[in-house]
């Protein structure tokens, strides 16, 4: 009784813009499927849900997302550690950390106008320079930039 719909499905999904095996089409209502011709019956059919489109389905990341827990969870207590810090933290990795946290703490302080332009330079080539240990040793040499320009003025 009913056609062979293999063309009107792939209409449907060059119309539509997703796979052939995507598209769904009615079971009550073939024979309408099987009288479209043009691209605009095929829409309209869209619109009366007589053509629909299966969702999506991706690949699932539950396991790799489980594995990559238990991976992250061994080894990481006191006592269970292998190797020096440096091993398991590279030097390098510190130190980027360290001078974008504390770039950023100094941006910070120069939008605030805590400091001006050429005492944000003296500051970041110091943390370019590693001589700049943390947060709190910036912090104090702003404050000392700033008892020594209040002193100046």
């Amino acid at each position: 009784m009913v056609t062979n719909l293999k063309s009107k499905k792939r209409l449907a999904a060059r119309v539509i813009g997703v796979g052939v095996h995507r598209i769904r089409l009615s079971e009550d209502h073939l024979e309408d499927v099987a009288n479209a011709i043009t691209r605009n019956e095929i829409r309209s059919l869209v619109t009366a849900n007589t053509i629909t489109v299966k969702p999506f389905t991706g690949t699932s990341r539950g396991r790799a997302q489980k594995k990559r827990q238990q991976r992250n969870k061994r080894g990481t207590t006191q006592g269970s550690k292998r190797g020096r810090k440096g091993a398991r933290v590279g030097k390098k990795e510190v130190y980027v950390a360290k001078v974008r946290a504390l770039r950023r703490l100094l941006k910070i302080a120069k939008i605030r106008e805590e400091i001006t332009n050429p005492e944000f330079w003296i500051l970041y080539k110091k943390i370019g320079g590693n001589t700049v240990r943390n947060k709190a040793h910036l912090r104090t040499l702003m404050a000392e930039i700033r008892e020594r320009r209040e002193t100046r003025d």
